[in-house]
């Protein structure tokens, strides 16, 4: 049995949902027989840690201040072993552009892309509609907005740039929306995930019955390996360690299309990372106790 902090809330837009995945993660460690004390996120963690003084601290922030590597940089400081990636890995996934920019590198297969500073509008753009524009470093589909035609891009650009005046512009693929958790490299059942308003936003993500999710996806083998081998992919270019999860579009001609990973997947009842897990045959205890397993100092 190990003395276990579960940092959860957080100071970013993702506050809420962090709450939830913190709660959950909690109940799991507990009845794996674990020590657990929560700790609620602000900036007085430092202080917060060193009264906990936990074996290991198991981190189930989203967003910005947890997910980006700051936290686990005061973690490596403090010498306090920590679940999922490193400050380098986390730092790239957060940051959209640069996680693209090293997909590309590296042979991983993501829409074409563009970063628009906010000094450029419209007339910058070099990716032709149908487009994406998203503001960088937000998570759960905040402040992300679809431009179909020419015509709606100033709109799609004002909604991101209410987040981020630096956005990420890409190409829209029109395909299956797929997702695979990744496990200390090993990939899990791709779960496919189809809103039932068209389009996977806040709402579709954390509201019970508003999507449909199929896991394991129904995919041909070859097809599957193909999708699985392009998470494994981006996961391995960014360094990530632990759990993760990689957003995967598919597209008419069997294409996999990497959108993102996310270094610290939701484990809300609505969450991917703990079906994929299930469908896997690794329940939700089984599930925290795995990624606490891997707890260490990665810098």
């Amino acid at each position: 049995m190990a003395k276990v902090a579960v940092l959860k809330g957080g100071m970013s837009a993702e506050r809420e949902i962090s709450l939830v995945t913190g709660a959950a993660v909690a109940k799991g460690l507990r009845g794996c027989g674990h020590d657990v004390v929560e700790i609620d996120v602000g900036q007085d963690l430092a202080a917060q840690i060193a009264k906990t003084a936990p074996d290991a601290v198991f981190i189930a922030l989203h967003g910005r201040w947890g997910e980006d590597g700051t936290v686990q940089g005061l973690l490596e400081i403090m010498g306090i072993p920590y679940t999922g990636s490193g400050v380098t890995a986390s730092a790239l996934a957060m940051d959209k552009t640069l996680s693209k920019v090293l997909f590309r590198a590296c042979g991983v297969p993501t829409p074409d892309f563009q970063s628009l500073s906010p000094e450029e509008g419209s007339a910058q753009i070099k990716v032709k509609a149908p487009l994406v524009v998203k503001p960088p470093r937000e998570g759960s589909t905040i402040g992300i907005a679809m431009a179909m035609t020419e015509a709606e891009v100033p709109e799609a650009l004002q909604i991101a740039r209410a987040h981020a005046k630096t956005v990420l512009v890409e190409k829209f693929v029109k395909g299956r929306e797929l997702t695979v958790a990744v496990l200390d490299s090993t990939p899990l059942p791709i779960v496919e995930i189809e809103p039932e308003s068209g389009f996977y936003d806040y709402e579709s993500k954390y509201t019970p019955g508003k999507t449909r999710y199929t896991c394991p996806a129904l995919l041909e083998p070859v097809l599957a390996k193909k999708v699985s081998d392009a998470g494994v992919a981006a996961y391995d270019a960014l360094g990530c360690s632990g759990a993760a999860r990689v957003d995967v579009l598919l597209d008419g001609e069997g294409n996999p299309w990497v959108l993102e990973v996310n270094t610290i997947p939701g484990m809300t009842p609505t969450s991917l990372l703990p079906k994929a897990a299930l469908a896997g045959g690794m329940d939700f205890e089984a599930l925290v106790g795995k990624i606490l397993s891997g707890a260490s100092l990665k810098a």
